[in-house]
């Protein structure tokens, strides 16, 4: 399939997070005759707004695998989501409006996906692929709700919308409680790279649902040491309120979750699978505080374009051209 026809869908599949589950199902089906399939790779951030990356604007943060990652495909500059966590996910899941498949909210039950509803995860399973979940859920807990019933062999995190520890946190892996290890960003990298590397042999979808720079602000030592007296040079739009030492934590979360991708994308290029790997990153809402974000209007939980525009970036070597921008 040429690079062109590829660019062409995605001008069409993409301006939405629905979208984006029917392009990576086309991108299934274009292949599956092949004897090599391409693996999946999935990276979400929580609460990362568009305004939050170097490659888009930022000069108080430093991210150069997010960078890398952006100008190695291509990038959507208008790409937009659900301005709360829950309905995002479950578009992305089924290719659906979120009040189609159930969810109505972030808690109390809202946020479950109807069991009637097929997801990307069932897909690439009956295709297949190894399937990994690695980070937030939150589209159902209990079972069968958990994502070991909605197409996912592994899953590692929590299900929830919100978690109150980040260091050694309580977590759940395959339905069982465990006690993870480490920085939750962190652990949950490790557990992705680990389900990597035992189906390098076999055609994978990896979904690192990042739980961060979602509150509570708290991240290591060694990211925080690089912003806890730095200036803010761009700040929130004039009249709203911002905490500086908030966004100080938010963008050292960010250049934590970089370090991160960083991590995998590098796993990627050891073990020779980069070749035949689909990238995608994006975010599932605009910034939760008011900080930096390219003069748009809005946050979290606001359809103002701040609240729903967010990063995109689609990365599939020898398919798609390095440098693409889609306006």
């Amino acid at each position: 399939m040429s690079t062109k026809k590829i660019k062409i869908q995605i001008r069409r599949l993409l301006p939405t997070a629905l979208a984006l589950c029917c392009l990576i199902c086309f991108s299934l089906a274009a292949f599956a005759a092949e004897s090599k399939k391409p693996n999946i790779v999935v990276l979400l951030a929580d609460d990362q707004g568009w305004g939050d990356l170097t490659v888009n604007g930022n000069a108080n943060i430093h991210t150069p695998n997010i960078d890398a990652l952006a100008r190695a495909g291509a990038s959507l500059d208008r790409f937009y989501v659900c301005s709360v966590c829950a309905p995002t996910r479950a578009e992305f899941f089924t290719g659906r409006y979120h009040s189609r498949g159930g969810v109505r909210g972030v808690s109390t039950g809202q946020e479950r996906l109807n069991l009637d509803e097929k997801t990307i995860a069932d897909s690439f399973r009956a295709a297949g692929y190894a399937t990994g979940c690695f980070g937030k859920w939150h589209n159902g807990s209990q079972w069968p709700y958990h994502p070991n019933a909605r197409g996912f062999d592994e899953y590692y995190g929590f299900t929830s919308g919100h978690w109150g520890e980040y260091f050694d946190p309580p977590l759940d892996h395959n339905g069982a409680p465990v006690r993870g290890k480490g920085y939750i960003a962190d652990d949950f990298t490790d557990h992705a790279l680990a389900f990597i590397e035992k189906n390098k042999a076999r055609p994978f979808l990896c979904y690192v649902p990042f739980n961060t720079p979602h509150s509570p602000f708290a991240v290591p030592q060694k990211f925080w040491e690089r912003f806890k007296d730095k200036p803010i040079t761009q700040r929130a739009n004039a009249g709203n309120s911002e905490d500086l030492d908030e966004t100080r934590c938010v963008l050292a979360m960010t250049e934590n979750i970089d370090w991160n991708v960083g991590r995998i994308l590098t796993r990627l290029d050891e073990l020779n699978l980069a070749e035949n790997t689909i990238v995608i990153y994006f975010s599932d809402n605009g910034p939760a505080t008011f900080r930096w974000n390219g003069g748009m209007k809005g946050k979290k939980g606001s359809t103002d374009e701040g609240g729903v525009r967010v990063p995109f970036f689609f990365r599939w070597p020898g398919k798609i051209k390095p440098g693409t921008a889609v306006p």
